[in-house]
Order: C-alpha cells, then structure tokens, then sequence
C-alpha cells in the first residue's frame, strides 16, 4: 500500500486534502432523474440496512516472548521508508524460508476463519491469531509496525482495508477480511481472506466471490517476462464485468525480508514500468466496492472506509514468480 500501496504505512496511500462539505440541491424533475435516484439508492442499500462502523475499544497488544526474532520496527514502533529494491530469491534456502513463512501464515489464516462467527469480537480473533503466530516461534508482523496496535489486520464491511481489532462482536449477515503476516527465521508471509458471518445477503456474496475471481485473473496474468501492468487489466476487467469499483488508493506490494517494498503492483489499469522475473516475490491483494471506492480514515490513522458506506471486499496471496510460471506460497 504506497502511494496506492497496500498494507499498513500512511507512506503506503496517498491521503485527500481535507474536503469542504458540500451540500448539493438536486432538482428532482422528470422520469429520468427518479429513475437515477433509484439507482443511486440501490447501490447504497447495503448500507442503509445496516449499521455502519464504529470505532470500539482496542485492547493492548499481545506480548512476544524475547527469544523470537522480531524485524527492525518491532521494538521502535517506526514507520520503515519504501524500499526500492526488488525482493528477488537466488538461492534454495532463501525460496526455502520464504515458503515456509507464507505457508504459516496460509495456515493462521484458515484457523483464524474457523473463528467466525456471530457473536465473536474482532478482538478475540487477533488474540487467537497473535497466540498460534509465537507459538509458531514467528513474530505477528503488523504488530507495532507504525505503531499499529494488533497483530492482524479485520476489516468489516464497508471497511476496505487495516481495519484494527477491538471490541465489536460479528454480526450475522456481515462479511469481513482477515489479513495475517507473518515473520519466520527473516521472511514475511502476507495473505488475507474475505470470510461469511452466517448467512449473507446476495450482493455481499456476490461481492466477495468477484473479488476472488479478480485475485486470480490477476495471478493468471504473472510469469517470467510479463508486464507487471497486465496485472491491473486483467483485473479491472472482471471488476468490470461485475460493475464492481476497484479500490485505487491500495497497492500491492513485494515483500521478502522486508515487508514492503518494489514494484508496485497496481490493481487497476495502469502503464506501471517493469516485468517479472525469476526469483520474484510480491503480493496481489485487490480491494473491490459495490458503490464508492474512495476511502475516509479514522482517527486511528488506520481504518480506511468507503466514503458511501458501501461493502468492500479484499483477498491477497504472495507469489513466487518460477522460470517457467507462478507459484502461490499462501496456501496451507
């Protein structure tokens, strides 16, 4: 998240200037500005039958036993610089230990999404990951990176994404990202998922089954040699073939031992310089909307929403690029 990159750094998203409110008169003359109104409140149904988020108590971050080792902004709280290096994997062993931190962090997630459900907080669910991730002897990367408070990342609803665990119970009916790192022996594995509260409305399954689909057109699109922009298009267009808007303040990433850093991966269509090569290794994490894709923090510096309300829906794998292809890591 850079500039449009994804993943904790107010480095990583370009923030609006503070905006006026504006209050707008619209004349409402004719069968066809009804029928536009219409539409309007149609995209925003979902967020007219639901309560929207609040900000709710966020709880003291676990605690890392000393013998773990933990990356350089862990103890500092500081907000790394993007790194411009590529992150590029000569070496068995470094493809070695890479796989073997996505693959934790692959396995968090499923158990994390066993956690699901009606009636358990956002909160718990960070607690349950932090303990599987030390016990794992892996450091819960998002934990004090820029001084982010939890050790994942869940974001609910109209939530597009770093939205912070606290004390808000799950609700039937909502949908919500999971977002696990992890930092095993020098190397961050990086995935999120979209996950059901019980049973859903059409629209948010809907949302969150395009929004896979987006993913995997955009891994569909990686191999030795290809533009790194054909990852934006392929995934522009199913977002457009769904009439879904496409997040643009969020980028996908490289990481490695580091947990950000080049290129740029560009979720929208794009004229982004450079081509994969073997070695590679980066993230696709594409953020669809039903309506609005512009975000607003809160005041945590954090929490991005749509601007409308509207459902957001994000799914992420960390990829290995391989001389004859792509491989995922993230899977358990």
């Amino acid at each position: 998240m850079f500039r449009s990159a994804n993943f904790f750094t107010p480095a990583v998203h370009t923030r609006p200037a503070a905006r006026r409110l504006e209050i707008i008169a619209q004349g409402r003359r004719g069968l066809s500005e009804l029928i536009n109104m219409k539409n309007k409140g149609d995209n925003a149904s979902s967020a007219s039958s639901r309560s929207l988020l609040r900000p709710g108590l966020v709880t003291p971050g676990g605690e890392v036993p000393p013998h773990i080792p933990r990356p350089p902004y862990a103890d500092t709280g500081a907000l790394p610089e993007w790194d411009s290096n590529l992150q590029i994997h000569k070496t068995p062993e470094e493809v070695s230990k890479m796989k073997a931190a996505c693959k934790l962090a692959a396995q968090v997630l499923d158990y994390a999404g066993t956690l699901v459900k009606p009636g358990v907080t956002t909160d718990a669910i960070d607690q349950a990951v932090h303990k599987m991730i030390i016990e794992a002897g892996a450091y819960p990367s998002p934990l004090n990176y820029g001084k982010f408070p939890k050790s994942v990342c869940t974001s609910v609803n109209e939530c597009i994404c770093h939205g912070i665990p606290d004390d808000r119970q799950l609700q039937e009916g909502d949908i919500i990202n999971i977002d696990v790192t992890v930092f095993l022996n020098g190397y961050h594995g990086d995935t999120s998922r979209m996950f059901h509260v019980g049973q859903v409305s059409p629209e948010a399954a809907r949302l969150c089954k395009a929004t896979t689909e987006a993913l995997m057109a955009g891994i569909n699109a990686c191999g030795p040699g290809a533009p790194l922009k054909g990852i934006g298009h392929a995934i522009q267009n199913v977002a457009d073939s769904y009439k879904l808007n496409l997040s643009k303040s969020f980028i996908g990433h490289g990481v490695g031992t580091v947990f950000h850093c080049s290129p740029h991966v560009v979720h929208t269509r794009n004229n982004e310089p450079g081509v994969m090569v073997p070695g590679m290794t980066f993230t696709i994490e594409p953020m669809l909307c039903i309506g609005s894709a512009k975000e607003k923090f809160w005041k945590d510096g954090w929490t991005a929403v749509t601007t409308d309300g509207s459902l957001s829906a994000q799914q992420e794998h960390t990829l290995l690029i391989t001389d004859n292809g792509v491989e995922i890591l993230t899977v358990a």
